[in-house]
């Protein structure tokens, strides 16, 4: 196994052992990713120089018995959306050529203090409004969707040209792209991870969350990202627990619900075939499956974009009116369209959101856990517009991704996206666990005991 190929946990255990250089390591995935970044085109900037440096110095450290933890010496990359000081944060948009952050966000600022190297900026679906990243290609297949908007940061873990990235989610946007990659993806509590100098989509539903190859992986990173962040008003006064699962797979007691509604509506048949395998493989663990009944259905599309929508239009408000043509037309559409949103359809989407909250709130209480797919169908090709389901039913594929992502951006649940299988074509399957707030450390031991039963599978050479 070469570094690249190397988990945060494994990286770490062998820098920290003595038998790994963060030179070494840093060298391996800035080959690999050179190697695969023509294909697949994952990111916006690449800080070669600046990683080299960093991993030198992290190197120096660990001689000197000065380790920072098991993200010291580890190469990342974060989603173009995180303010990173001196460098560009373009949004992948022409919009924002010309910009340079002035100061690191809160999140550039723990990672770099807990010793990550940073390889560069990854690109998303332009201002992150979309679900497909359309300038970057899927790591198993060139010829699909990345899935979006974190594309570029689960196309990289994927294809090993990080060894962990971070992206955004606020309607699917960590979850849906690391479910198209075959990675682990997880969006935390709304307000556990802060989100002070990270460009925002939605304030309301927008997260923070790492991308990584394994759910331990996805742990230790959550564990320096988490805390009070005062200059975030939606952050939370407190860290959580310990996330790091421990080494036991058994599952005994946990309550883990199956929906017996909507999430396994208009869903492909092999994604809800291995995901019911997967629902199976928790059981013979020690859960107990429970059907559940997923409240408030019909009003989840409908709350999720009058939420975003006119969001997202407030926050563009300034450059859609002075440099309208630099922005893509999908996005610039949408836009627009917030603009002509009436205040009582916003109003209305609040008033949907508290009671769907409250709602859930009271189907966590009889459920420890909920299993579900995390997208309704694998990555489309890229110039697929639309889904057409088996009852002849169209769906446009950004639609069809947010569906099932959508209810833990509305009531700001954690939600843990992890392979389990691959359909016929050989392209990843996600599930997503969905838990209570503050949820991260069940999520992850469910996660992490699930993945000990499954071999990993890494995308074929680029």
């Amino acid at each position: 196994m070469q570094p690249y190929e190397l988990s945060v946990a494994a990286a770490a255990d062998a820098i920290r052992a003595r038998e790994l250089s963060p030179v070494e390591l840093v060298d391996s995935v800035l080959d690999r990713l050179e190697q695969v970044e023509p294909h697949l085109q994952a990111y916006v900037t690449v800080m070669a120089e600046d990683a080299r440096r960093a991993a030198r110095e992290a190197e120096r450290d660990v001689t000197a018995g000065r380790l920072r933890g098991p993200l010291h010496g580890i190469p990342m990359g974060l989603k173009d959306l995180i303010d990173v000081a001196g460098a560009a944060t373009t949004a992948s948009s022409r919009v924002r050529a010309d910009h340079r952050a002035e100061a690191d966000s809160t999140i550039a600022a723990r990672l770099a203090a807990a010793g990550a190297v940073l390889l560069g900026k990854t690109h998303t679906h332009e201002f992150a409004y979309g679900l497909t990243t359309p300038q970057t290609r899927n790591a198993w297949d060139r010829d699909r969707v990345a899935g979006g908007s974190s594309g570029g940061s689960a196309v990289a873990v994927a294809a090993g040209a990080a060894t962990f990235a971070l992206g955004t989610d606020t309607g699917g946007s960590i979850r849906v792209p690391s479910a198209l990659n075959g990675v682990v993806g997880l969006k935390p509590t709304y307000g556990l991870v802060p989100r002070h100098g990270v460009t925002s989509l939605s304030w309301s539903l927008d997260h923070v969350g790492p991308i990584t190859r394994t759910v331990e992986d996805a742990a230790l990173v959550l564990s320096a990202l988490a805390g009070h962040d005062p200059r975030d008003p939606a952050s939370l006064t407190t860290s959580g627990p310990s996330y790091r699962p421990g080494g036991a797979v058994e599952l005994t007691g946990l309550r883990i619900g199956v929906p017996r509604n909507y999430y396994f509506d208009h869903v492909d048949p092999e994604v809800e075939a291995a995901v019911r395998r997967a629902t199976a493989e928790l059981e013979s663990l020690g859960a107990q499956l429970v059907e559940v009944e997923i409240p408030m259905t019909r009003y989840i599309q409908a709350t999720q974009w009058g939420l975003m929508v006119p969001e997202a239009t407030a926050y563009h408000e300034r450059t859609l009116r002075a440099v309208p043509e630099l922005y893509q037309a999908d996005v610039r559409i949408l836009l627009e369209a917030g603009a002509l949103m009436p205040a009582g359809d916003y109003l209305r989407a609040q008033r949907s959101r508290t009671l769907m909250q409250q709602a859930w709130a009271r189907l966590l209480e009889d459920v420890d856990v909920i299993a579900a797919p995390t997208v309704p169908a694998t990555a489309v090709r890229a110039d697929d517009a639309a889904i057409t389901w088996s009852d002849g039913t169209v769906e446009g594929v950004s639609d069809a991704y947010v569906r099932l992502c959508a209810p833990a951006n509305i009531t700001g649940i954690p939600s843990l996206s992890v392979p389990v299988g691959h359909d016929a074509a050989g392209l990843p399957i996600g599930m997503q666990l969905l838990g209570r707030p503050l949820g991260e450390p069940v999520l992850l031991q469910v996660g992490h005991a699930y993945e000990q039963t499954r071999p990993a599978r890494r995308p074929a050479a680029v």
